[in-house]
């Protein structure tokens, strides 16, 4: 891994990187994969580093950590959704203000028409081939923003609705009922 870090020149990513590894166990493809998408985003939304970001991902595998330990956005918090579609691809927005129905968001995938300039990782995408993380991710850093494609969407913004609390009808526990049942999803 030391050779991939000697070939980075971007002294705000190998700081990234000494973050998420810790935090993710190593430097995944994935991973460094959602560390790209986030610099697209920030680039392209005009994020500070200081500003609140909601963010979809559509893989459960690997491409959420960088959000979670580098901008806080948790499904915790609410700042993190997960759509397990199995896509390398992520929806990102800033925070909107009070009584905005929509905001502008960025939706970002990393494109198998253009990840087959890079035969390497296009391999370890398209799982054609074991291929080492040390190996895509060397492609990757040579590949910078050419293998992702991005459009700019209105992301429409969830109204809070009051938590309406009630005791299971069967099991006495409390729970949110959405829907107004009695009755909790376990139950």
């Amino acid at each position: 891994m030391d050779k991939i870090i000697a070939k980075i020149d971007d002294p705000e990513m190998l700081s990234q990187i000494d973050k998420v590894v810790p935090f993710h166990g190593y430097l995944s493809t994935g991973a460094f994969i959602g560390l790209q998408m986030l610099k697209i985003a920030c680039r392209l939304l005009d994020i500070n580093e200081n500003e609140r970001i909601f963010v979809t991902c559509e893989t459960l595998n690997c491409l959420p950590d960088p959000f979670q330990i580098l901008r806080g956005s948790t499904i915790g918090n609410k700042g993190l959704k997960i759509l397990d579609y199995d896509k390398m691809a992520v929806t990102i927005n800033k925070g909107a203000e009070p009584g905005q129905s929509h905001i502008k968001g960025v939706r970002i995938f990393l494109d198998p028409a253009k990840t087959v300039k890079y035969p390497v990782f296009h391999a370890w995408y398209m799982n054609e081939r074991k291929v080492p993380h040390e190996e895509a991710i060397s492609e990757l850093i040579k590949a910078g923003d050419a293998v992702y494609t991005w459009e700019f969407i209105e992301v429409p913004v969830p109204v809070k609705a009051k938590k309406d609390v009630r005791l299971c009808a069967v099991c006495g526990e409390s729970f949110i009922s959405k829907d107004g049942s009695d009755t909790c999803k376990g139950c």
